[in-house]
This record gives structure tokens, C-alpha cells and sequence, in this order.
């Protein structure tokens, strides 16, 4: 699994040069991406990674969380392309694009 690089991006700011460490994933404010990449966030990124679960039902098994909430939190971190969520026929497997993150500021 990759590193993922993270910045902050304000809107009406220029936008940012390429480098090697240009970040993959931009956030609005340090708020958000504290809110995004929380230590609970985080763990949930490597329960998914270790235990590979093939439903939001056996997540939520294995973190104690209820299934609305691990939805609600999971679609907030496709939209900033940390997880995927793979739509199955009958269920939604979670998969953890990144649970390692490197921080870019100013």
C-alpha cells in the first residue's frame, strides 16, 4: 500500500507546483483533513486492510460501529479517494487505498 501525500488547497489560492511530493489527496482546510483522517478514521483504514471485509455487515462486526455510520463515513472518504467501495450484488466491500499518510503544509 502507497503512501498517500496530503496538502491543503484553498480555493481563490494558486495552485500547487508538481514535484515528486505533490499531494494525491487535497483538502479544503486543516479542519477537514483533521476530520477525515482522525485516529479513528485511520484504524478503521487498517481494520480494512488486515481483515479484508467482504460486506459493510462483517465491518461493522469487526469494529463495533453501526452499518449507517460506517456508510456515511466511507462515502466521505471515497470522495477524497482513500477507500473504494466495490459494489457486489448483494453487498458493498470496502477497500483501503491508503492507510499511510504524509502531510504537506504551507
Amino acid at each position: 500500500m502507497k503512501r498517500c501525500v496530503v496538502g491543503i488547497h484553498r480555493a481563490g489560492e494558486p495552485g500547487p507546483t508538481s514535484s515528486k511530493d505533490t499531494p494525491t489527496v487535497w483538502f479544503p482546510s486543516m479542519a477537514t483533513m483533521a476530520a477525515v483522517l482522525s485516529e479513528d478514521n485511520q484504524a478503521l483504514l487498517r481494520v480494512i486492510r488486515a481483515q479484508r471485509p467482504k460486506s459493510l455487515t462483517e465491518l461493522a462486526e469487526l469494529t463495533g460501529c453501526q452499518v449507517p455510520n460506517l456508510s456515511r463515513t466511507l462515502r466521505m472518504m471515497e470522495g477524497y479517494g482513500l477507500v473504494t467501495l466495490k459494489k457486489n450484488v448483494r453487498e458493498i466491500e470496502p477497500v483501503a487505498l491508503a492507510t499511510e499518510f504524509k502531510v504537506m503544509l504551507g
